[in-house]
Parts: C-alpha cells; structure tokens; sequence
C-alpha cells in the first residue's frame, strides 16, 4: 500500500481550491464545471476525485477554516475574547472579519455562498456556525467593554453586534455589486463609524 505524504496530500487539495476558487468567483458555482477545474488544476478528473468527491465538496473547502500566519481564525476570535483590552480587541476583530472584503476574488465568493446556502443545508450549517462564532465574539466584547467604560453602556449588545456584522457585511456586497467601491479605501470609514457609534460622548470627544 503506498503510504500518503499528509503535507503532499493538503498542498494538492490547497492547488485544486485555489484553482477552482477563480473560477467559482467569475462563473458561479452552477457555470463552474468540474471539467474547467481539472483544467485549471492542470490533473485529470480521476485525479481530481481522489482529493475530493465532488464539484459540491471543493466549493464547501473554500469556506471552511484555514490558516492565515499559522493562526486559524477560530484561534483568533477564542484569543479575542479574554482580551485585557475588549475596546482594542473589538477593532481587531473587525479589521480581521472585514479583511477579506480587500481580497479580489473574495466578494464575489460570499455572494454566490448566500445564493448556494437556500439550496445547499450543508453549506447552510457551515456558515452558521461561522457566523454565531463571529457574532458571540463581537458580543462578548462589546459587554466587556461597556463594563470597562470604553463603549456606550446603554447600547444593546446584541443588537449593537448586529450593526456591526451588517456594516461588514456591506463591505463584502458593496464590493462584488459597485465595481467602483474599493474596500481597502473604506476601512477608515468603518472604524471611525464604530468610533462615532460605540464610543461614550466624553471619549469620542478626546479622540478628536
């Protein structure tokens, strides 16, 4: 029996994504046929499927966790979340969740995850969690921090999360429908809006 290299095996599965990652943002996932990702792969479709089962399964693996600097973003968010500072850790979060919106291929991939996810229970779930994870950390953080003095303490924090998540998430829709909407340029933006909104008058008055 010939025995898999594991680090082998991840980088040809990291090949076939990455190939098929354009093809899914330009064509959609229905377009995309696993014909164009072989090509693109440059392997041939028995190859292909020894790595993954299906077209299905290779757009699922480009959402699901993976590592940026040897740190997965799970890791991130657990390591946010006991934070001495909850006002810093709440911009990095933002900074970390809004990052991806910069990436070219990015927006597009998230659009055509909302559409596939109606159809797709799997896909459904695996974006949930993402998002509850998400959502759970920005609200830890935010009564964290409205303890510590550093945001509005009247504010709900599950309600405020939520602004926080559309504000994000209107990075990621704003840039796949405005081709002339840059993400990288509103980054200021949103963290002075965060700035404006969360922060008590006194506060907000100082960093002016």
């Amino acid at each position: 029996m010939r025995t898999v290299d594991p680090a082998r095996h991840q980088a040809r599965r990291r090949h076939i994504i990455n190939a098929a990652t354009e093809l899914f943002a330009a064509k959609g996932f229905e377009r995309t046929t696993t014909a164009e990702i072989c090509r693109a792969a440059g392997m041939s479709a028995g190859n292909l499927f020894h790595y993954f089962p299906n077209k299905r399964a290779i757009f699922h693996a480009v959402f699901e966790e993976d590592e940026h600097d040897g740190t997965t973003k799970a890791e991130r968010l657990a390591a946010a979340r006991t934070a001495d500072d909850p006002w810093t850790a709440l911009l990095d979060v933002v900074d970390l969740l809004a990052a991806p919106a910069t990436e070219p291929l990015v927006p597009a991939l998230v659009m055509e995850a909302m559409i596939q996810a109606y159809r797709d229970p799997e896909l459904e779930a695996l974006l949930s969690r993402d998002n509850d994870e998400e959502r759970s950390t920005i609200v830890t953080l935010l009564r964290d921090a409205a303890a510590a003095g550093q945001i509005d303490a009247a504010l709900d924090p599950d309600d405020t999360a939520a602004w926080v998540m559309a504000l994000i998430a209107a990075l990621y829709t704003s840039a796949a429908t405005d081709p002339s909407f840059s993400p990288t340029g509103q980054l200021p933006t949103l963290r002075l809006i965060l700035h404006r909104f969360l922060r008590p008058s006194t506060a907000a008055q100082q960093e002016r």
